[in-house]
């Protein structure tokens, strides 16, 4: 009983902060998580890239 109210509390939580971004905020973080992922990825890449020379 206990696990499903802290399940229904974070649920509550993500609604809570879900009306307060709205769908701009959700977007605004996913394209910024996903520029950091292409980021850190090109840069693995270039250091690669150093030690293969």
């Amino acid at each position: 009983m206990n696990n499903r109210d802290n399940n229904l509390d974070q649920n509550s939580k993500f609604k809570k902060w879900f009306k307060r971004v709205g769908w701009a905020g959700l977007a605004f973080f996913t394209i910024k998580g996903l520029i950091w992922l292409v980021i850190f990825y090109f840069g693995a890449e270039s250091i690669k890239g150093c030690y293969d020379a």
